[in-house]
């Protein structure tokens, strides 16, 4: 099943063609870009769920955080709640990306709820890893945003007070453990390298003990993604990031590429929200997309900006990912 929407219709009367400017671009997209292993099992889940068992097939939370996404998957007869209370007792349910506290299967199963969890993998050994810490007498920080899903899902692995948030290389700064011996942290997948980075390190400066994880909790896609786009910031003016604004993977990679030296970074949900002021003086144009944005809105995006430039486009020969995940069993038939 081709889980891209159509392409949004670019910023223009209706019927009509944009005037072509004859101003030069060059246009380079990101590799990699766009949709990563974890997005595209989650969505799938929903998908064979909706073929299986009929709709409609609740989703608590959307799926991923990409709003054509959800209303293509709206439209094949998924409804986004946000609560289980939501949802009736004959329905399929299905669990998003982002992960979720473990008080919500457990009132699935309280209910006799039949549920699915579409929770990213990478996001689900960030679960373990807590809990493992959490047994082994260890207070744990969790590097994060707060309020965004994955966090709260992180949060609720273990009872209240085991977790403290911290956002900001000054809450690392002021956090003050209840035994700097018996400390460990994990990250939510999805945060800026950098930023991580230089909170991770004042941590270490105060708590010389801190041990890092076996793996890197900052997910591969997200890596990948603000890698390339580094590479793509440096030679253009303006950067183009495809995604929504609640999605944390995509905000980032907007800030990452103004940090990285590009002149201006938009972030857009799909070529209907380019403002073409933008692109006043602008010679060199990057695009990439966040890791829920699907490749079909890129492709409109292009398509936008050549009907009104001259435009070359080329695409990077970056990191080629061919990381996948299984669907759950009962999906798999």
């Amino acid at each position: 099943m081709d889980r891209s929407p159509p392409a949004p219709p670019a910023t223009s009367l209706p019927g009509t063609r944009p005037e072509p400017t004859g101003q030069r671009l060059s246009v380079r997209l990101a590799t990699p870009r766009g949709f990563c292993a974890g997005v595209d099992r989650a969505i799938q889940i929903v998908e064979r769920a909706i073929e299986k068992y009929g709709a409609p097939v609740y989703v608590r939370h959307e799926i991923v955080h990409n709003r054509h996404v959800v209303e293509r998957l709206a439209a094949l007869g998924a409804v986004f709640v946000e609560e289980l209370d939501e949802c009736p007792d004959d329905r399929p349910v299905v669990f998003s990306a982002h992960g979720v506290p473990k008080a919500v299967p457990a009132e699935a199963r309280a209910r006799q709820l039949f549920f699915l969890d579409a929770t990213c993998p990478l996001v689900s050994k960030v679960h373990i890893e807590a809990e493992r810490h959490h047994a082994a007498g260890r207070e744990i920080v969790l590097i994060g945003h707060s309020g965004h899903p994955e966090v709260i899902g992180t949060m609720g692995q273990l009872p209240d007070g085991s977790i403290t948030l911290i956002e900001t290389v000054e809450d690392a700064e002021r956090f003050t453990p209840r035994d700097p011996d018996k400390l460990a942290y994990v990250t939510q997948t999805t945060l800026s390298l950098d930023d991580t980075a230089a909170i991770v390190r004042t941590l270490k400066a105060r708590f010389p003990a801190l041990p890092d994880p076996h793996k890197e909790d900052i997910c591969y896609a997200t890596t990948n993604r603000q890698e390339a786009v580094k590479r793509l910031a440096e030679v253009s003016d303006l950067v183009l990031v495809v995604g929504s604004p609640n999605s944390s993977n995509s905000v980032r990679l907007v800030e990452v590429a103004l940090r990285a030296g590009a002149r201006d970074a938009r972030l857009v949900d799909d070529a209907s929200q380019v403002d073409w002021s933008w692109f006043e003086g602008v010679e060199r144009v990057g695009i990439t997309a966040g890791a829920s944005a699907p490749e079909q809105l890129i492709t409109g995006l292009i398509e936008a900006i050549s009907a009104r430039f001259d435009a070359r486009v080329i695409e990077d020969d970056g990191e080629r990912e061919t990381v996948s995940f299984k669907l759950p069993r009962v999906l798999q038939s």
